[in-house]
């Protein structure tokens, strides 16, 4: 099974098709044009599927993004709410903090919930349109000069027309971890997260780092304990607003689990059977419901690289 957020079924056309300008001008103009419509509410579905919108029906927003071409025609993402400067929200997050409303049954809905409801394909389509969407919004000035720059390549690249310079979209590597003894889990838990939910350890890549060598860092920065041999399992992309995690597992080498940074209320361990137990219990389509009864372990939501990483590790 693949992770949410990803099986996205279209081309990408990642080629010299994008760099032809008349090509995509006639993308725009093709009968068949389509757009994930999204905004600062959230995604429009219809009927519990992703609503693909006649590009021809669409008003006012900004310009629509080349996401690819399917069997159909071209599919584009669309950003209903117009340009703007300062703090913006994410695409589809309901907030500017990125967390979804409790309330998601209007005519739109935030990411992390469509992708509960939609299908593989629908879900990794909504992540692709959110996460560029959510590029173009924060990166409208050239970094190098600051003036505004310059939508080319359907979307996929910004040049500045004063200093010449290309931006590209980007995205953030974040290692994520289950560190294993035996038949134990190191688990950490932040303040803001439902009563007793606990999920595995994460933390940026660093310029200049391996992989390996940022799981190995970030477990001793947030749990004080050092790991030896680490494996790679999965990815998943987190358009909140432009992740990449790489799930990893990491055996324990030595000292005392505490909590080493402010990121985190606590960290502990649990023991197979407290894990087991709690991955029998029903998940909720809202991230932030709350929790089990105090003392008891919640995981976190099915959706998510860490309840996958945690659910291969009671299976192996």
């Amino acid at each position: 099974m693949q992770n949410a957020f990803t099986g996205a079924a279209l081309d990408r056309v990642g080629d010299s098709r994008r760099r032809d300008e008349a090509w995509v001008a006639a993308q725009l103009k093709h009968r068949h044009a389509r757009a994930v419509v999204a905004g600062d509410r959230g995604l429009r579905l219809a009927d519990g599927r992703l609503e693909l919108v006649p590009l021809i029906e669409l008003e006012g927003g900004q310009t629509p993004l080349l996401l690819g071409v399917d069997d159909v025609g071209p599919v584009f993402a669309f950003d209903e709410d117009p340009p703007r400067d300062g703090r913006v929200p994410m695409v589809g997050s309901g907030g500017v903090r990125g967390e979804p409303p409790v309330d998601a049954s209007g005519d739109r809905v935030p990411l992390r919930q469509a992708v509960a409801r939609l299908s593989q394909q629908d879900g990794g389509l909504a992540a692709y349109a959110a996460a560029l969407l959510n590029w173009h919004r924060r990166h409208r000035y050239c970094s190098a000069c600051g003036q505004p720059s310059d939508l080319t390549e359907g979307g996929l690249t910004r040049v500045c027309p004063n200093c010449g310079a290309e931006h590209h979209p980007r995205t953030d590597p974040v290692v994520i971890m289950l560190v294993t003894d035996g038949d134990q889990l190191l688990l950490g838990r932040q303040a803001v997260w439902p009563t007793g939910r606990y999920s595995a350890l994460a933390g940026f890549v660093e310029p200049g780092e391996s992989l390996e060598e940022a799981v190995a860092r970030e477990v001793l920065e947030e749990a004080g304990v050092r790991v030896g041999a680490v494996t790679y399992l999965s990815s998943q992309p987190w358009p909140f607003p432009a992740s990449l995690m790489l799930g990893f597992t990491a055996t324990y080498e030595s000292g005392v689990a505490n909590v080493g940074d402010e990121e985190l209320e606590d960290v502990r361990w649990f023991t197979r059977a407290e894990v087991e137990a709690a991955a029998l219990e029903p998940d909720s389509e809202n991230w932030g419901a709350a929790g089990g009864p105090p003392g008891t372990l919640a995981l976190p939501p099915r959706l998510a690289i860490a309840r996958r990483l945690i659910e291969h590790w009671l299976a192996h």
